[in-house]
């Protein structure tokens, strides 16, 4: 059984205001001042909010955007909805579990894991060393 869904309030006590700002509000880091947008370490990328795998590291790769890029996330783990904000169509990347805006995908991925590029906030993400 899933827990009854945080409020705002709820998320303002248990976040950064950063964290906040990208998980709830949509917002996006500047490129090249994340934590993990060069970050290669074996392991798993979490859900900062609510701690759900969202990301293996073996799917992280340098697209050289700034943001850390993944070929393909976790089964199940994200949402895709249409995002027209800022004048252009995108696909934002939305976290299951808690409905954390974590980034946006686009078709411009390595062709050899299926061509696209899930370009993700570090902010929005926790990372899990491989035990």
């Amino acid at each position: 059984m899933s827990e009854k869904p945080k409020s705002e309030e709820e998320w303002k006590k248990i976040l950064t205001k950063e964290r906040f700002w990208i998980l709830r509000e949509k917002g996006t880091e500047r490129a090249f001042t994340g934590k993990y947008w060069n970050h290669f370490e074996d392991g798993q990328y979490k859900c900062a909010g609510c701690g759900t795998p969202l990301f293996k590291s073996e799917e992280k790769f340098d697209s050289s955007c700034g943001w850390p890029s993944f070929s393909n996330p976790i089964k199940d783990s994200v949402e895709e909805e249409r995002d027209t904000s800022h004048g252009m169509i995108r696909t934002e990347v939305l976290c299951t579990a808690c409905g954390g805006h974590l980034g946006h995908v686009f078709n411009d991925g390595p062709k050899e894991k299926g061509g696209l590029r899930y370009c993700i906030n570090s902010a929005s993400l926790e990372f899990k060393p491989q035990d």
